[in-house]
């Protein structure tokens, strides 16, 4: 699979710009500020729908004006493919594929797999736990509709019973019939989104633990730890046990929604005991691990966008990368990078085939 060609029309910075690719490396490279990054997550944005950067959709388009379009043709199949996005003020986003609208987002999810790299990743070891759970399910959601489905289910189940708690606040009232429809909804999506998180790190924890002694050389011991309040019982139990604290909170404090997955270094959280080195290290076996996990599971390549991280990486670890593209590992590859020079002679020392686009 890769992509042929892309068009941006009032994304971003961009007035209007087109791209056609090389179908291993494609480099986009000047100062900062210029667009680089952009480029790459338009590309960001076929695979998910949304902007990897920024989640407010209508930020997307130009200053100025009134809507932006992604257009992008692909190979995958052997069958060239078109997706369109498209975003017009004050109406919903529209995603398109051959021509036809998606009545769901979720119903594109998994069709191009991808994944991302970049400086940003950080957030994953410094935000709540919000941002970990969105790696997880974005990675688990890609292979399997299901569990998007059941995700979105268990969503909607959790706002509706926030919006009964706080009406019973506000009203001096309680309903337990009512409140507990939406108990049996949560605990039989919940029980299911947890059996299936818990699968998919008993199958990834592994991938990543190579990765990052691939990356790292040495024998430091990290850790990916799953933590849920369902380790400990049902969550139908749970949710009855903790209905007053629910009552007086006006919210939902347990389930899976405040699951978590803690980054450890020598069972420590490198959050507080990792350095700025073993923290890059380990955000980049992640993203790896991501990478071959999906690969693994699909039986397709995913695209692979590297945003501005030669910056942040020593000669090792480029040296790393460059020897895993030689070894065919990864299929199409976007890199963003502020020095021509360097980016040239990386991808040069690849011996694949390359193009470079000066913004």
């Amino acid at each position: 699979m890769h992509l042929n060609k892309i068009s941006l029309f009032n994304y971003k910075n961009f007035s209007e710009a087109s791209f056609d690719f090389d179908i291993k490396i494609n480099c986009f490279v000047g100062k900062n500020g210029i667009g680089k990054t952009n480029v790459l997550d338009a590309i960001y944005h076929l695979a998910y729908g949304k902007s990897y950067f920024n989640p407010l959709a209508v930020q997307n388009i130009k200053h100025g004006e009134e809507f932006f379009v992604i257009d992008a043709e692909l190979e995958k199949n052997e069958r060239t493919e078109q997706i369109v996005c498209s975003l017009k003020k004050g109406q919903k986003k529209v995603l398109k594929r051959n021509g036809k609208p998606y009545d769901k987002f979720s119903d594109h999810i998994g069709f191009i797999p991808l994944v991302i790299i970049s400086p940003a990743d950080r957030d994953l070891i410094i935000e709540g736990s919000e941002t970990r759970r969105k790696f997880m399910d974005s990675v688990i959601s890609q292979l399997d509709s299901t569990y998007l489905h059941q995700l979105i289910q268990y969503q909607k189940v959790i706002v509706q019973r926030n919006a009964l708690l706080k009406y019973f606040a506000l009203n001096h009232t309680f309903d337990n019939d009512t409140l507990s429809i939406y108990n049996e909804q949560l605990n039989e999506y919940g029980k299911s989104i947890f059996e299936k998180r818990k699968d998919f790190l008993e199958q990834f924890i592994p991938i990543f633990n190579i990765h990052h002694q691939a990356i790292t050389g040495s024998e430091e011991s990290v850790q990916l730890v799953y933590e849920s309040h369902l380790f400990e019982k049902d969550l139908l139990l749970l949710l009855q046990e903790n209905i007053n604290k629910d009552r007086a909170l006006q919210y939902t404090s347990v389930g899976i929604h405040k699951d978590d997955l803690s980054f450890e270094i020598d069972s420590h959280p490198i959050k507080k005991f990792g350095s700025q080195g073993q923290q890059k290290s380990f955000l980049i076996a992640l993203k790896l691990a991501q990478f071959e996990f999906l690969k693994k599971q699909s039986g397709v390549k995913p695209i692979l966008l590297f945003d501005d991280i030669f910056d942040k990486l020593d000669e090792t670890r480029v040296a790393k990368i460059v020897e895993m593209v030689n070894s065919e590992t990864f299929g199409q590859l976007f890199i963003s990078d502020t020095h021509p020079e360097r980016t040239e002679a990386i991808v040069k020392s690849t011996h694949q085939t390359y193009k470079i686009f000066n913004l």
